[in-house]
C-alpha cells in the first residue's frame, strides 16, 4: 500500500507553471472548437511560440521572416511589418487566459536538405535586434497599432546547438560562434531598450549525453549529444566574459522521468557556477512519448513529469506540442477535436495552480506522484498512480467528506466515490481530491 500524507496547514511555497505548453490548438485560426474555453479551464499559464504556424511558421505566423517579410525594407516603418495572423492569434491567446511567450527567430526546417530558406543567420545582427525591438513594441507597447500585452519572456531564436555541422543543422546554418555573437548584440539591445522584460534563450536540445539516452529520433536532433554539452559550457563562458544579460535558459528532453529528475540539475549547477544564479530555468520543449498519444499511460506520464520536475530547480515546464495537427500533440485528438486522456493532466495541474500555495506533501509508494494546493479557502491534492498495475493508496490529511475526481479506463476527470483512507487506484489513473 501506497501512503500519502498532506498538510494543508504547512505551506512550504508556491505551485509553479509546469503545465505550460507550446503553441495552442487554435492555430491555425480555427473557429470550429472550443480550445479557448479548454485552455482557459485548465489555467493554461504560458504557450511558447514556436514551430506555430507548422513548417516554416506557416508562412504566416510569429517568426521574425514572418513577420518582417523584406529583410532590406526600413526597420522603424510600421509599413515593413505584417503582423495579421500573428495578431489574431496573440488576442486568443491572451482572451484565454495564455501568456504568449515570444521566440524571436525561426521554424525549424526538417526538409533543409533539399533547401534551406529562413534558417541562416541574419545578414545585419543589429538590424535584426532592432526588428525585434519592434515586435516588442508593438505587442506590448501599442507601436504600429499594436497592443499592451505586457509579454514577459523573449526568447532569442531556437535550438542553434541542433547539429555540430551547420550542413546538418535545420535550425542555425551558422557556426556556434555566429550564434553567440547573434545573442551578444540582440540580448544586449532589448535588455538596453527593455529592462522590465525578461531576455534569454537559447533552447538547448539538452543534457543526454549526462545519461547516455538516444533519443535522437523523437527529439529530431543530432546523435553526438556531446555537442550540446559542449556548446552550453562555451555559451556560458562567452556570456560571462562580456558580461551578457540572461534572464532564463530554456532547454528540451524528449527523455523519462528519472532521466529528466537526473538532468534538472545540471543547468542550475552550471548557471551558479557561471555567475547566473537568478537566471531562471525552463524546461521548454519536453515530451514524454509520441507514442503513446491518446491512451490513460500517456496522460499518466505527462503529469508524473510535471509534479517530479516541480520538486527540482527548474522554474517552468512547456508542453510540446498543442497544435493538434500535430504528432507532438497528446492532448487534442486530430480528428474529433475532443480531449485525449492527456488533456486532464494539465486540467488537474491547473487546478493546482489557481489555487497557488504549494503544501507539503509526503509520498510513501513506488511510481505515486502526488501535490497539493491551497488557497487559503479551497484545498486540493492531486496524484497519479504511474504503474502499469492498481495501487492501494492511504491517504492522510483529507476528510472523508472530499470531493474525489478520478481519470482513468472509464471516468474523464469525473466525481466517484471513494474512502482517502483506502482507495485503489487504477493502473495509470489519476486522481483529484478537493475539500
Amino acid at each position: 500500500m501506497a501512503k500519502i500524507t498532506v498538510d494543508f496547514n504547512n505551506v512550504c511555497g508556491k505551485i509553479k507553471p509546469m503545465h505550460a505548453v507550446n503553441n495552442m490548438p487554435t492555430c491555425p485560426i480555427n473557429s470550429q472548437n472550443d480550445w479557448d474555453g479548454k485552455m482557459k479551464a485548465a489555467h493554461i499559464p504560458y504557450g511558447r511560440l514556436h514551430d506555430t504556424g507548422g513548417a516554416y511558421g506557416g508562412a504566416r505566423y510569429v517568426d521574425v521572416p514572418n513577420v518582417f517579410p523584406d529583410f532590406d525594407a526600413d526597420e522603424n516603418d510600421p509599413a515593413s511589418y505584417d503582423f495579421s495572423f500573428t495578431d489574431v492569434l496573440l488576442a486568443r491567446m491572451v482572451e484565454s487566459g495564455v501568456m504568449p511567450y515570444y521566440r524571436l527567430g525561426v521554424t525549424i526546417e526538417n526538409f533543409h536538405y533539399i533547401k534551406a530558406y529562413r534558417i541562416f543567420p541574419p545578414k545585419d545582427f543589429a538590424k535584426w535586434a532592432r526588428i525585434c525591438e519592434h515586435i516588442i513594441l508593438h505587442y506590448n507597447e501599442g507601436w504600429a497599432n499594436g497592443y499592451h500585452y505586457n509579454i514577459e519572456y523573449w526568447e532569442i531564436w531556437n535550438e542553434p546547438d541542433n547539429q555540430p555541422d551547420s550542413k546538418d543543422n535545420p535550425m542555425w546554418k551558422g557556426t556556434m560562434e555566429e550564434y553567440f555573437r547573434l545573442y551578444e548584440v540582440t540580448a544586449s539591445h532589448l535588455k538596453a531598450r527593455f529592462p522590465h522584460l525578461k531576455i534569454g534563450g537559447y533552447a538547448s536540445c539538452g543534457f543526454y549525453a549526462l545519461r547516455k539516452v538516444d533519443v535522437s529520433a523523437t527529439a529530431n536532433s543530432t546523435p553526438r549529444t556531446e555537442y550540446f554539452i559542449e556548446f552550453f559550457i562555451k555559451f556560458l563562458e562567452y556570456i560571462r566574459e562580456r558580461n551578457l544579460p540572461l534572464d532564463f535558459f530554456g532547454w528540451h528532453s524528449y527523455a523519462k522521468v528519472e532521466d529528466n529528475l537526473f538532468f534538472a540539475t545540471y543547468p542550475r549547477q552550471m548557471l551558479d557556477e557561471y555567475g547566473y544564479s537568478n537566471c531562471e530555468i525552463h524546461l521548454n520543449e519536453w515530451n514524454p512519448g509520441i507514442k503513446l498519444r491518446g491512451t490513460l499511460k500517456d496522460a499518466s506520464n505527462i503529469l508524473s513529469m510535471m509534479i517530479a520536475l516541480h520538486g527540482t530547480p527548474t522554474d517552468m515546464c512547456m508542453y510540446y506540442d498543442m497544435r493538434y495537427w500535430s504528432g507532438y500533440c497528446g492532448a487534442v485528438d486530430p480528428v474529433s477535436l475532443e480531449p485525449f486522456p492527456a488533456y486532464y493532466a494539465f486540467y488537474g495541474f491547473g487546478a493546482l495552480y489557481a489555487l497557488g500555495k504549494q503544501v507539503e506533501c509526503c509520498v510513501d509508494g513506488e511510481g505515486i506522484y502526488a501535490l497539493a494546493a491551497t488557497d487559503g479557502k479551497k484545498k486540493r491534492l492531486l496524484l497519479v498512480n504511474a504503474n502499469d498495475r492498481a495501487v492501494s493508496v492511504n491517504i492522510s490529511g483529507i476528510s472523508q467528506g472530499a470531493k474525489i475526481y478520478t481519470l482513468d479506463s472509464t471516468h474523464h476527470f469525473e466525481e466517484v466515490s471513494a474512502d482517502p483512507n483506502a482507495m485503489t487506484v487504477e493502473a495509470n489513473a489519476i486522481v483529484m481530491l478537493e475539500q
